[in-house]
């Protein structure tokens, strides 16, 4: 049953649309107040249902995380930072799911430094595998739900259609975070 769910870098908001149209009630969070902006606008006009339960919120977590509360969805989709930034920032937002709770992670899978060409960033600092972000969790309070790298297609400039690898983790959060 849907609850709340924060969508970290939230860009243009679609999948904060996505989630408010399915119940969630959404905190869009994104570096970007003009793709807030944008995002706002377009649910509006697009889902006038849906817009009220989406909460905007501008912030750069690389300077901290605002004060949120906890969330029976944290989603963080292709959020590509270095590795010494990435996991700090990740287990401060695992511990933003309330018990119960699904963290999703999905990213660019290493896979595609060989695979993808030139339809992904040649950046393998910035790459991670699912099993990458699963061992920041504490095994004693997650369950890990899926754990893989998942292929799918994309069309290259060309117009070719070609596999890229996507990193993804469903966890579910068994116990509440250890003070």
């Amino acid at each position: 049953m849907p609850t709340t769910a924060l969508d970290v870098g939230c860009g243009e908001g679609a999948d904060a649309v996505w989630l408010a149209r399915r119940g969630w009630r959404v905190t869009a969070l994104d570096i970007s107040q003009v793709a807030l902006d944008r995002a706002a606008d377009q649910a509006r006009r697009s889902a006038p249902d849906a817009a009220d339960r989406i909460t905007w919120l501008q912030a750069d977590l690389i300077q901290g995380l605002p004060p949120l509360a906890t969330f029976g969805l944290v989603s963080v989709q292709f959020m590509q930072l270095p590795t010494p930034t990435r996991d700090p920032l990740y287990r401060q937002l695992a511990e933003l799911v309330s018990p119960g709770g699904t963290l999703l992670v999905v990213g660019h899978d290493p896979a595609d430094l060989e695979t993808a060409g030139h339809l992904r960033p040649h950046l393998p600092g910035l790459m991670f595998t699912a099993d990458d972000i699963a061992e920041l969790l504490d095994p004693s309070g997650w369950q890990i739900v899926v754990a893989e790298s998942r292929t799918r297609s994309m069309v290259d400039p060309d117009g070719q259609t070609v596999p890229v690898a996507d990193a993804v983790l469903v966890a579910r959060r068994t116990s509440a975070p250890m003070s």
